[in-house]
């Protein structure tokens, strides 16, 4: 076993590293008012602030409050997703903060140093410390149809759900404009301004890079991109349904390498395992490999058999995210990252 891959994930483990690679089958084992016009932004935050809030969630559960949350703690993706838009939170949970201290990929722009983090790794959420924050909302994404928060652990939820209300943002079985819209909602429901300049572009930057995606794919429609995670004994291969990015991918037209439906079953349809040995089974041109940092990295994996991949010898491998930090301004450079890799792939598989 090369020391490459000295990292092992346990069938929990697996789940929060390899999220939408592997989450399926654990998983099933276990709007305000617009404001009016006039008056400075600042006066029109804070009387809206004073006022009552209530949101709407992919639960079909309204949350009611008084006015609107102060005290927010959210799963860290979705904190950097706020935080984009202009608001911020007071405590997360969920990947945060690296072994070294520094800012998780998930964590985007957010300075962690500033942040209250209730837990940083998969099973991590300190109760009595969310208590102390006193908290007004929870957030998070639910990757199944079950109402299922994510990073929220099973066996203390009832405890965790007690201190506050929640709100969940389904990112399960979409395409990704549609999470995108819903967490746009929910930072304008919280005082953001979705009309201002930033915000605008960021949008249309976005759209802009779907369309070279969906140009990149029509232009070359023999390039096979297959979506890929690595761990210490096994090589997931996605499929192209249930997860945000993929539906939306195959939706703009890339030929996305399909593992077969007999393979993807025991996942619930979400990835086929691959022992190393088998990992040239999908011939590729491009390989899409998860960036998060649980997950073992392109340039760590020393398996002989990954390296003699057509795709990795002519650097064909380009990062996905799994989890994608659902602001506009944070998903538009995977979608010209992979147009790119399509306009330029040499055909090898």
């Amino acid at each position: 076993m090369s020391n490459a891959r000295a990292t092992h994930l346990t069938r929990r483990g697996i789940l929060a590293a390899g999220g939408a690679l592997g989450l399926g089958a654990v998983l099933a084992a276990c709007g305000d008012e617009d404001s009016k016009s006039g008056g400075s932004a600042d006066a029109t935050k804070s009387a809206a602030a004073s006022g009552p809030w209530s949101f709407e969630d992919d639960r079909g559960t309204t949350v009611k409050l008084d006015k609107i949350p102060a005290n927010i703690v959210a799963f860290t993706g979705v904190a950097a997703a706020l935080y984009d838009y202009g608001i911020e939170v007071k405590g997360v949970f969920g990947p945060t903060k690296t072994k070294d201290g520094k800012a998780d990929v998930q964590a985007g722009d957010m300075d962690v140093s500033k942040l209250t983090v209730i837990g940083n790794t998969w099973g991590e959420f300190n109760i009595e410390k969310y208590a102390g924050l006193a908290p007004d909302v929870l957030l998070s994404t639910m990757f199944d149809d079950a109402g299922t928060l994510w990073y929220v652990p099973a066996e203390s939820k009832d405890k965790i759900l007690k201190l506050a209300p929640s709100v969940g943002i389904s990112v399960y079985d979409r395409q990704l404009p549609k999470p995108l819209e819903r967490m746009l909602a929910l930072a304008e429901s919280l005082g953001a301004d979705v009309k201002a300049a930033k915000t605008v572009e960021a949008k249309k930057n976005f759209e802009t890079a779907a369309e070279r995606v969906r140009k990149a794919a029509k232009a070359r429609p023999e390039i096979k991109v297959l979506i890929g995670s690595a761990s210490q004994d096994i090589f997931y291969v996605s499929g192209s349904n249930l997860s945000i990015d993929l539906e939306y991918f195959k939706a703009l037209g890339v030929n996305l390498v399909e593992p077969s439906a007999k393979a993807l079953k025991a996942s619930g349809g979400w990835y086929e395992n691959l022992s190393w040995e088998n990992v040239d089974k999908y011939p590729a041109d491009i390989i899409m490999m998860d960036d998060r940092t649980a997950t073992i990295q392109p340039a760590d994996i020393t398996e002989a058999t990954w390296k003699k991949l057509p795709a990795v010898k002519a650097d064909q491998v380009i990062p996905r995210t799994p989890e994608p930090i659902l602001s506009y301004d944070k998903c538009t450079p995977m979608l010209n990252t992979l147009a790119e890799a399509i306009e330029k792939a040499k055909k090898v598989a």
